[in-house]
């Protein structure tokens, strides 16, 4: 755990966490019992205020960590060095670079974050993405395991403030290819269906639910199409809930290929020599720089497995220039 004081960012995917929730996420060694301790002496706080345990943490908010002992580590530090396999992995995904943020092509199978059964994980590798910074970069978002593309990480505490905000306040736009077995009707279209987590220990898993579900919003485009065997969809989420693209491309009739979790057996295109891998790619992200407040744009090329759906089908993705075009509103 923690030998000083720290100060953690909420990150978006945190927001509305409650505090103790938050902290067991972070820090799964301290007790609760502890942790109530540190809130009634004031030692915990949010935004320099006293805290109560039930508390909503916000995004871009600051948590203030006293010292915690000698435990283990907080699950965001890595307990060993990056290897040295795994640090020339990580440094060869980074797209873009400046004192402020890193921008990486996230592979599809690695995991963003740890978890039960997940011990090779991102977060676990950045520290060989400090590149000479004192601080280690931290994760401003996130992206499923299977789910390929555009990834964001500040290298300072201020910049990931900054860019926490620029998601909730909405001012980064996030644009993501797939590739859909069948075609969506109509070809362009808003898709407005609340998600809600099914209970249950098989794994996060999300659903439809008109009344309890947190809404759900995603534009959509048809950039090609073969017949009504398959088509290359631009997605737009004006939101950004667990799993919402999948849920909601399953929800028309056309889910994204190699998605057996959302789309069963429909999800897999029979007499095809095509990967069974998610086809599910986060293209291109722009957002205000955290320091200039000038947009950046950042596009993210195809894993190969894509790239090879892409020939096959004879779609060419170098066709679109200005990702963000195809989805204007």
């Amino acid at each position: 755990m923690t030998a000083a004081v720290a100060t953690l960012v909420v990150t978006a995917e945190e927001a509305g966490l409650r505090l103790d929730r938050w902290f067991k996420r972070h820090f799964p060694g301290l007790g609760h019992a502890r942790l109530e301790r540190l809130l009634r002496t004031g030692q915990v706080r949010i935004d320099g205020k006293r805290a109560k345990a039930g508390a909503r943490v916000a995004a871009g908010a600051s948590v203030r960590v006293p010292p915690l002992g000698e435990a283990p580590e907080p699950r965001a530090r890595p307990r060993a060095g990056v290897s040295a396999n795994d640090r020339q992995l990580v440094q060869s995904l980074v797209l873009y670079r400046d004192d402020e943020l890193l921008v990486l092509n996230k592979p599809p199978g690695l995991a963003v974050q740890g978890g039960t059964g997940t011990a090779r994980h991102l977060d676990a590798m950045l520290d060989a993405l400090r590149f000479g910074a004192a601080e280690r970069p931290r994760l401003v978002h996130r992206l499923d395991r299977d789910t390929s593309g555009v990834l964001l990480l500040a290298r300072s505490v201020l910049a990931a403030r900054k860019l926490t905000e620029a998601f909730r306040r909405k001012t980064t736009r996030k644009l993501y290819w797939a590739l859909t077995a069948g075609v969506p009707k109509p070809f362009r279209g808003r898709i407005d269906l609340p998600l809600a987590k099914l209970p249950g220990r098989a794994g996060e898993r999300m659903a439809p639910d008109e009344e309890a579900g947190k809404r759900a919003v995603t534009y959509y485009r048809v950039l090609d199409h073969l017949g009504r065997k398959a088509a290359w969809v631009a997605l737009w989420p004006l939101t950004g809930r667990t799993h919402q693209l999948r849920v909601h491309m399953a929800a028309l009739g056309t889910p994204i290929l190699g998605d057996g979790k959302y789309g069963g057996k429909a999800a897999f295109l029979s007499g095809q020599a095509i990967s069974r891998k998610l086809h599910l790619h986060a293209r291109a992200l722009t957002l205000p720089h955290p320091k200039t407040g000038r947009p950046l744009t950042v596009t993210a090329p195809l894993p190969d497995h894509m790239r090879a759906s892409w020939r096959l089908f004879g779609f060419d993705p170098e066709s679109r220039e200005d990702p963000f075009v195809e989805l204007e509103v």
